[in-house]
C-alpha cells in the first residue's frame, strides 16, 4: 500500500450521515487524514462512502465458465478456490462494495481475508463468519448425501461450544447459526427447526464469551422467536418477522439483512434453479412481502445484505438491492444509503474502521455522477467513476477537473 498522501477537492461529499457540501478529502496509508470544506469545482460528481454488504458468499467460481454452482466447491481444491474468492472480492470492490462479510466461511475465505488485510493483493475489507449447524440442517444440505467430505457440524451443546472455539482459533470474525431451513438447500423444508434450544444457547453463549457476533439465518416466525430469545446480533433474511416482533427488534436496534433480490430472482426463475427451490422461494417471497409491510416505516433496522455469491446475485447487484430496499420500506434515498454504508458498518462493529468519511477511518469511498443520497436511482454501475478501497484506486479514474494531489496509481 502506498504511503504517499493524496487528496480530492471541490466535490459535494456525503459522509455517511449528512451532506457536507463541496469538500476536500485527503488520505494517506489507507486512512482518511482530513475532510474539510472547499470551493466547488464540479457539479457533475460527488463522493460517498464505499458500500458494505453484510451478507455474501464468496466460495463460488469467478470464472466466465463457472459450471454448476453447487458441485464446483466440491471438486475444486481449496488453494484454487481461494483465488476465486479474491477475484469475487475484487469484482465487488470495482462495483463500489468496499467491505464484505462472508457468512458461512471456511479456511478458504479466511486465507483470502488475510491476504487482503496484509496488502498482498489490493482489494476490499473482508470479514468471515464460521457456521455452526446441525447434521441435516440448512448448512449441511448443499452437498450430495453420500459425499464423504462435509463442513464441520455440531450435534450437541458441547459440540457447539467446541466448534465456536475452533472458529475463534482459526481467526473467524463471528458465527452464523440457523433457526430455520432454507431455500436453496437440498432436501429440507423452510419450516424445519435447526438445532435444539440447548444447542443454540450454547453456541450464542460461547460466541459472545469470545467476543464474536452471531448472525442468525431464519425464514420463519418461530425462527425469529428463537433468535430473539437467545440474543443474536443480527437477523439474516428475516422472512418470518411479524409485527409482534417489532417491539423487541426496535428496543435492541437489531439489524436485519432482508436479501430481497436473491429470493425474488429464485422465485421468478430468472436464474436456473430446481423446481423445489423455486417453489420454496415463491412461498418465502409471499410471506416476506406480507410481513415486511410497514416494517420500514416502523423503524426496523434493515441493512444491506444480499446473499450475493457471484452467480445468483452478482457482485455489483448491491446497487439494485438498495433501490429495492428504498421502495419496499418506503425510505428516502438518504436512508437507503445509510443502510448500505454507515449503519451497515455499525451493524458489524466496523464503525471505527469504515462506513463514514471521517479523519482516522479507512479511505473507502466512491466518486459517482450525481448525488445518490438525494436520488439513489443515479447509483448505477455506469455512474461509478472511481472506487478507492483501503486508500488504493481499485477501479475507474478520477475526473480530469478534480485530479487528486499525488494520486495513487490504479491497480
Amino acid at each position: 500500500m502506498s504511503a504517499r498522501p493524496a487528496s480530492l477537492s471541490g466535490l459535494p461529499l456525503w459522509d455517511g450521515d449528512a451532506d457536507r457540501g463541496p469538500s476536500t478529502i485527503a488520505w494517506q496509508a489507507g486512512r482518511i487524514t482530513d475532510v474539510a470544506p472547499a470551493a466547488a469545482a464540479s457539479a457533475e460528481y460527488s463522493i460517498v462512502p464505499g458500500l458494505i454488504d453484510t451478507h455474501v458468499h464468496l466460495d463460488s467460481s469467478a470464472s466466465s465458465r463457472p459450471g454448476d454452482w453447487m458441485t464446483w466447491p466440491l471438486i475444486t481444491p481449496a488453494s484454487e478456490r481461494s483465488l476465486h474468492v479474491v477475484a469475487h472480492a475484487r469484482h465487488a470492490a470495482a462495483a463500489g462494495i468496499t467491505t464484505l462479510r462472508d457468512l458461512s466461511g471456511s479456511d478458504v475465505q479466511l486465507s483470502a481475508a488475510r491476504a487482503l488485510d496484509e496488502g498482498l493483493i489490493p482489494g476490499p475489507r473482508l470479514l468471515v463468519h464460521g457456521a455452526v449447524g446441525m447434521t441435516a440442517g440448512h448448512g449441511d444440505l448443499f452437498v450430495p448425501p453420500h459425499y464423504p467430505h462435509r463442513a464441520p457440524l455440531a450435534d450437541s451443546p458441547d459440540e457447539c461450544r467446541k466448534l465456536v472455539r475452533q472458529w475463534a482459533r482459526s481467526g473467524a470474525d463471528g458465527i452464523k447459526i440457523f433457526t430455520s431451513g432454507g431455500v436453496l438447500s437440498i432436501g429440507d423444508k423452510v419450516g424445519w427447526r435447526n438445532q435444539t434450544p440447548q444447542e443454540i444457547a450454547a453456541t450464542v453463549d460461547e460466541a459472545h464469551a469470545l467476543g464474536m457476533l452471531v448472525a442468525a439465518h431464519t425464514h420463519t416466525a418461530e425462527g425469529v422467536d428463537i433468535a430473539l430469545e437467545f440474543g443474536v446480533d443480527s437477523i439474516e433474511h428475516g422472512t418470518g418477522i411479524e409485527e409482534r416482533h417489532w417491539e423487541t427488534l426496535l428496543e435492541r436496534n437489531l439489524p436485519v439483512a432482508p436479501t430481497l433480490l436473491i429470493n425474488d430472482a429464485i422465485a421468478d426463475r430468472r436464474i436456473p434453479v430446481s423446481d423445489d427451490a423455486a417453489e420454496k422461494a415463491r412461498a418465502v417471497v409471499a410471506e416476506r412481502d406480507a410481513n415486511f409491510a410497514g416494517a420500514g416505516a416502523a423503524g426496523i433496522r434493515f441493512v444491506l445484505g444480499t446473499d450475493a455469491n457471484g452467480i445468483m446475485v452478482r457482485f455489483g447487484d448491491q446497487l439494485e438491492e438498495l433501490r429495492l430496499m428504498k421502495r419496499a420500506f418506503e425510505w428516502t434515498s438518504e436512508r437507503a444509503m445509510r443502510a448500505g454504508t454507515s449503519d451497515a458498518a455499525d451493524a458489524i462493529r466496523l464503525s471505527g474502521t469504515t462506513g463514514r468519511l471521517r479523519p482516522g477511518l479507512g479511505a473507502d469511498f466512491l466518486v459517482v455522477r450525481g448525488r445518490p443520497w438525494e436520488d439513489i436511482d443515479v447509483l448505477v454501475p455506469e455512474n461509478i467513476v472511481a472506487v478507492v478501497a483501503r486508500g488504493e484506486l481499485m477501479a475507474g479514474a478520477f475526473p480530469d477537473d478534480v485530479t487528486p494531489t499525488a494520486a495513487h496509481p490504479g491497480t
